[in-house]
Formats: C-alpha cells, sequence, structure tokens
C-alpha cells in the first residue's frame, strides 16, 4: 500500500511550497506529476513559477487524467493538483460529475495500492464559499468535495494550510 499525504488549502494557501518541501524530504529525485494544462497566459505564469521554484533533482510527467500511469511502486511522487485533475476529469466526461467522480476514485485507489510509493497529493479546499449560481460551478464544487473527502479518507496525513501554516488535521 501506498502512504498519501494529502495537503489541502485555499488559493496561494501555501500548499505546493509544502508539498514539494514533503516529498524532498522523503527523495532526493521525487517525481512531479504535473496535472495542469496550460490555456492561457495567467496559468503559464504560475506553471512557470511552480518550474522556477523546483530544482533539477525533480522528474517531471505530465498528465492531465491518468496520474497512476506516471507512478510505479518505490516512487516518491508530488501530484499537483488533484483539483485541476478533476476539472479535466469532469470536462473528459462530458460535465457528468458521478462518471468523473467514479473515475477519480477508482484512480485514487489504483494509486493507494502501488507498493512502497509515497504520494504528497495537493488539493483546494474550495466549499468553504458561498453556492453559486451557475449549475456547472456547483457541480464541480460538489464533485471536489468528494473527491476531497475520499482523498482524506484514505491517506495516512492530512494537512490544511492557512496563510501558509499548515496544520495537521489527520
Amino acid at each position: 500500500m501506498a502512504k498519501i499525504i494529502m495537503i489541502t488549502g485555499g488559493q496561494r494557501s501555501g500548499k505546493s511550497e509544502l508539498a514539494e518541501k514533503t516529498a524532498l524530504r522523503l527523495s532526493a529525485t521525487p517525481l512531479y506529476v504535473a496535472t495542469a494544462v496550460i490555456t492561457d497566459e495567467e496559468m503559464a505564469r504560475r506553471v512557470e513559477s511552480h518550474r522556477c521554484r523546483r530544482g533539477p533533482q525533480w522528474r517531471l510527467a505530465e498528465e492531465k487524467l491518468w496520474p497512476s500511469r506516471c507512478i510505479v511502486a518505490g516512487d516518491t511522487a508530488l501530484i499537483d493538483c488533484v483539483t485541476v485533475w478533476s476539472t479535466n476529469m469532469l470536462f473528459h466526461f462530458d460535465e457528468d460529475a458521478d462518471k468523473a467522480l467514479k473515475a477519480i476514485i477508482q484512480e485514487l485507489d489504483t494509486i493507494a495500492a502501488m507498493e512502497n510509493a509515497t504520494i504528497v497529493a495537493v488539493t483546494n479546499e474550495i466549499g468553504l464559499g458561498g453556492i453559486s449560481p451557475n449549475p456547472l460551478q456547483r457541480k464541480f464544487t460538489d464533485l471536489q468535495g468528494l473527491v476531497n473527502r475520499h482523498l482524506a479518507d484514505i491517506a495516512s496525513e492530512v494537512y490544511l494550510t492557512i496563510s501558509g501554516i499548515p496544520v495537521k488535521i489527520k
């Protein structure tokens, strides 16, 4: 079984920095599984910021739908981020949240079953705000909440980052 460390929080709360430090503490050459698809200049700047922060010791795999394809037994891998991955899956399944959720849970369970792997998973805690008037946004918020609940359930450690401060909650 893999050890899963979940790091959640709001945008720019320090999740990725904590996840990178955690992965580097566990491995000299961790795998960075990037789930983002660059769609505009702002996203390109975010991705570049993450790349600049990481050193040459990182191995990189870009996988927007099936992160288990990149991870092997014994790996220390950082998945950044589960929220973007969930977005990708929702659109992959033509906005069918039930199909996306089923596929994400199956993929997370596949990763959790990997021998001697350590997974650091970054995700956003998006359900703390008000209820959106947009039906697709409500669907996504519900999906992400259920994904995060499953991830927290299978994780051995869960951290919430608040203003750059990690708080261990499991």
